[in-house]
This record gives structure tokens, C-alpha cells and sequence, in this order.
């Protein structure tokens, strides 16, 4: 067994088996949604109108998540649709993390359904860590009345990888010796940020399994697929992080995402979109009076395959054009060219008022003005309305503050200037 033992947990259907247990045990449902075609769905008039979450039925009639409902419909036209219902999300998510908090010394929450635990060490105090984690996903069944997947391994991608094998209700391992058997025939596009268009791009170089991306010259996968392609072989070689980053229990995120009129393939679009997403995120840690430390971005391909990435900074931000800086280089790591449907920027660690550390090669001065030029920009705004002031390059119309964030209420808290 290895020295470290890294856990991911992730919610079966979480949407869905959230909303089911509500009705179950809360609202006195006979009718339990899992065991029924059904699916949580966005707004049917809009681009919105997609499959969030789908049930074991439903997937034997084709659904799938991601698809428009009208779609779904089509194959399967007794399917019970529910509307998504966020608060209630949180609710569950922070009874499944207190349970994981209960028993790992370490937590990193990855999503609203999805965390690491880093069980290194707890052998004396649990047993072997495969008989626990079916232990560990019998509590939270039995406790919290809905199912999850544990991957067992000794770094986190592997981790990951196991827990995304057969589902639910399961625990797999996924060991570095484990590797040839169980990872490398797998088709390469179920690798770990391979997305369509990676995956196309691998087929036609003659790399139909991970296995096959694992042997390849990583000079090669270089000259076709830049920074991605050696990401992806360090990947299918299962070489990943082992560190289990913790957040504080009451630790809040701040982010936006959008879903896109039309899918955008061409990348200085999609910057100014994530600028205009960043423009949103960061006016809001401001009015809240916080800054981040964890920047994180994701996409959405036309095909509905999600990928994310995320970095930890030296130093917590809520500078607009610091964060966006990050959210560029993120987005140039994970993109791999397929037509994006929606993007997404997410913040987290989130602190107030915590020094600043200054870089050797920073220009205090510099990012002095970038302060200044952040606090009129919301004050204008705060007085006149988000259009009141814009980037040049928003004048072509697009949208320069872009996501669900509530302007009115972000109005409210925001001051004539940064927080002190």
C-alpha cells in the first residue's frame, strides 16, 4: 500500500438525487425520482433548456446530461422533468462535506458534488483504506440518503480517474500497478482533459487508447497539441498532484459562468467573454469585501464535454486585471480548440483582509492604479448602472459585465470604494 492515500468522493447524479431525497424525506413523496425516467432541466425556451442531471431510467432510454430536454424528450417522452433548485444544492453539498470533514484530516472541495480527502495516515485509527471507503460510502448513503462513488489511489488524477469507473454506489481502485490494466485500454477521449477535439486530433495521429498516449513521443503530442499534449501524456502515464488542498469550513466562492448564444471557436472571443465574466466576479469579491487566493476556469464544448483547471496564487486578489491575467493563462492550458458552449470563472480561498505579499518584481505603483482604477469604476457603476462605464473593447456591444450575478444586490453592498 502506498505511503499516500488519496480519496475522491463524488455525488452519483447529484442534482437529481438531491432533489429526490427532498421529496422523500421532507415533502412526504411517494414517487422517488431515481427510480423513475426523470432529469433536472434548465429553461426549455433558451439554450438553458439542457439536461442537468438524469436517472438510471432515463439513461437506459438515451438521455444524456447535457442535451437540450427537447431532445430528451423526443426519447423519452414520459420523462418527469424538475427544475434545478441551487439553494437546496448547497444545502445538501454542506452535509455531504461535514461528513467527509468528520472523518478526513484533509478536505479540498473540487465542485458543489465532487472532493479529495487525504486519508494518508488514518490506518490505525480506520484499517486499510478499501474497507473504509465502502465504509465511508455506506455513512454517507445511510446518513444523507443519496449514493456516491470513492476512488482510491495514491495522487489525485488517478483518484479521480477510479471514481469515475463503474457507477453508483461504488468503490474503485486505481494504483500506479493498476495502471496497465485498468486505465490504459480505455478510449483516450476518457482520459482526464481530453476533450473532442483532442481526442480527434490523437485518433488521427494513429492514438486510440491511453494506453497508446502513455507510449507516445511526447515531443510529438508537443508539436500537435503544445502545453496540452504533454499534460495529457504526464496524465495517461498517471502522473499527477498528491497535495489535498484545504479550504476553511466556512470558506465561500465567488464566480460566474454563461452559456453561450452561439458556440465561439475563436479564442480572442472567448477572452473577452472571460473578461467580461472576470469584470463580474471581481466587482463583487470588492463589494463583499474579500479577495482570492484560488482562480479557476471552465469550459463547456459544444458536445457538452466539461473540463476545468484551476491555480492557487501566491498572493489573494481582487484586482480585475490580476485575476483576469490568471483566468488567460488557465484558459490557454485547458482549451484544446473544440467550439465552446459556455465558460465559466470561478474563485474561491476566499479572505478579507489579509496583507499582501509583494513579488520581487512587482511594481507596487502599478498595481496601486489598478486599485484606484477598479474603485471608479465601481462607484460609476454603483451610481449609474453597470453600462455607465465600459472597456474599449466592449464598445461593439457585447455585453462588458456578463453572468448570474444579481447587479441590484452587488449595488447595494458596493460602496464608493474597495473595502478596507
Amino acid at each position: 500500500m502506498p505511503d499516500t492515500v488519496i480519496f475522491h468522493v463524488d455525488v452519483n447524479s447529484a442534482f437529481l438525487s438531491w432533489k429526490a431525497v427532498h421529496q422523500l424525506r421532507e415533502q412526504g413523496s411517494l414517487v422517488d425520482l431515481r427510480e423513475i425516467p426523470s432529469a433536472v432541466g434548465g429553461d426549455e425556451d433558451s439554450r438553458h433548456g439542457i439536461v442537468l442531471a438524469k436517472s438510471l431510467p432515463a439513461k437506459k432510454f438515451g438521455v444524456r446530461t447535457g442535451e437540450p430536454l427537447a431532445q430528451a424528450r423526443r426519447k423519452c417522452p414520459q420523462l418527469v422533468v424538475v427544475p434545478p433548485d441551487f439553494p437546496l444544492y448547497v444545502r445538501f453539498s454542506q452535509a455531504f462535506l461535514d461528513v467527509l470533514r468528520r472523518f478526513a484530516p484533509v478536505v479540498e472541495p473540487v465542485s458543489i458534488d465532487e472532493a479529495f480527502c487525504d486519508m494518508t495516515g488514518t490506518g490505525l485509527l480506520y484499517g486499510p483504506p478499501v474497507p473504509f471507503a465502502h465504509r465511508l460510502k455506506d455513512t454517507i448513503r445511510e446518513e444523507l440518503g443519496f449514493t456516491v462513488n470513492v476512488g482510491v489511489s495514491c495522487n489525485k488524477l488517478l483518484a479521480k480517474m477510479a471514481s469515475d469507473f463503474e457507477k453508483p454506489d461504488r468503490v474503485h481502485t486505481l494504483f500506479p500497478e493498476e495502471i496497465p490494466e485498468k486505465m490504459w485500454p480505455l478510449p483516450v477521449e476518457e482520459l482526464f482533459l481530453v476533450g473532442a477535439s483532442a481526442a480527434r486530433k490523437l485518433r488521427s495521429l494513429g492514438i486510440q487508447t491511453i494506453g497508446d498516449l502513455a507510449q507516445a513521443d511526447p515531443e510529438l503530442l508537443r508539436a500537435h497539441l503544445k502545453k496540452h499534449g504533454e499534460t495529457i501524456w504526464r496524465y495517461a502515464n498517471g502522473l499527477g498532484d498528491t497535495v489535498v488542498r484545504p479550504e476553511p469550513e466556512d470558506a465561500k466562492c465567488c464566480g460566474n459562468s454563461t452559456t453561450l448564444s452561439h458556440d465561439v471557436t475563436d479564442a480572442r472571443e472567448a477572452r473577452q467573454i472571460l473578461l467580461s465574466l472576470t469584470e463580474t466576479v471581481a466587482a463583487r469579491l470588492r463589494a463583499e469585501g474579500k479577495q482570492a487566493s484560488r482562480i479557476a476556469v471552465a469550459i463547456r464544448s459544444a458536445d457538452f464535454a466539461n473540463v476545468s483547471h484551476q491555480t492557487t496564487l501566491d498572493s489573494p486578489t481582487d484586482v480585475t486585471e490580476e485575476i483576469y491575467r490568471t483566468v488567460c493563462q488557465l484558459f490557454d492550458q485547458l482549451w484544446d480548440q473544440s467550439p465552446i458552449r459556455l465558460l465559466s470563472v470561478q474563485t474561491s480561498q476566499l479572505t478579507t483582509g489579509e496583507p499582501r505579499q509583494l513579488n520581487l518584481f512587482e511594481d507596487p505603483r502599478r498595481r496601486e492604479k489598478l486599485e484606484k482604477l477598479d474603485n471608479a469604476m465601481d462607484s460609476i457603476r454603483s451610481r449609474f448602472g453597470e453600462s455607465a462605464v465600459k472597456r474599449a473593447c466592449f464598445l461593439d456591444g457585447s455585453p462588458s459585465m456578463t453572468g448570474g450575478l444579481n447587479a441590484a444586490k452587488r449595488q447595494q453592498k458596493q460602496g464608493p470604494g474597495r473595502k478596507k
